[in-house]
């Protein structure tokens, strides 16, 4: 659960986009999205790099390529200007997340970031979001979702077409209690921000009697990489935020 020194910089960041002009709830999640999906994206091109570094060698499958490393987070978060940063992420940053990998019209990611929107017009809010976003620690993937959960808790409009918070320890009791396995498909049929689906991860931690860890099976760690979790919501902002 998000408290003290965290939970006062979400409000900040909150009171930051409410002051100005940005006021309604799940705007302010979608943007804050928005901008978090950009930074994880960099933060795994970094892992990568780091990766092949050490190995000395090429960076396998890169997020971006070389004309694209302005949009990266780590790339215009230092930009001095605020007026260049609005224009990096406005027209380059979201118009490749909008697009990412190239997806199809058919595609799931296609189809519910259709109609997404970049709405921060300000570069001087620009600025300050994404310097407070850099200022929260987002190394746990617990912080991630206690951090959606927070927000969500924020939503006035909460409970017009379902999005009631499950209390984390609730969906970890739900999610024990059926004890899904290493080769079993998961599926939230009405998945809001996917606490039930991220709480099922923890398959990622579980051995067996020799003390192994079941995803390194044959087979396993495929599956739950790519089959394993599926979520729908009707609501594409609920999963636009995811």
């Amino acid at each position: 659960m998000i408290t003290g020194e965290m939970k006062s910089k979400v409000d900040r960041l909150w009171t930051t986009f409410w002051n100005n002009g940005i006021s309604n709830p799940l705007s302010v999640i979608e943007q804050i999205s928005y901008l978090l999906f950009i930074k994880r994206l960099d933060d795994l091109e970094l892992t990568k790099e780091r990766k092949a570094q050490r190995l000395n060698r090429p960076v396998s499958d890169p997020i971006f390529s070389v004309e694209q490393q302005c949009c990266r987070w780590s790339s215009f978060k230092n930009l001095t200007d605020s007026e260049e940063m609005l224009h990096v992420v406005r027209d380059q940053a979201f118009p490749f997340i909008k697009n990412l990998g190239q997806a199809t019209l058919e595609s799931a990611y296609a189809r519910h970031m259709k109609d997404a929107v970049f709405l921060i017009a300000s570069p001087a809010l620009l600025a300050s979001v994404v310097g407070q976003i850099e200022q929260i620690p987002m190394e746990d993937r617990d912080t991630k979702g206690d951090l959606y959960e927070y927000m969500l808790s924020k939503l006035t409009t909460a409970g017009t077409n379902g999005q009631f918070r499950t209390p984390r320890h609730i969906i970890k009791m739900m999610v024990e209690l059926m004890a899904p396995g290493p080769r079993e498909i998961i599926c939230d049929p009405a998945c809001g921000t996917a606490g039930f689906l991220v709480a099922a991860e923890y398959l990622r931690d579980r051995t067996d009697s020799d003390g192994n860890l079941i995803l390194n099976a044959p087979g396993n760690r495929e599956h739950f990489n790519s089959e394993m979790f599926h979520g729908f919501d009707f609501d594409a902002t609920m999963l636009r935020a995811v």
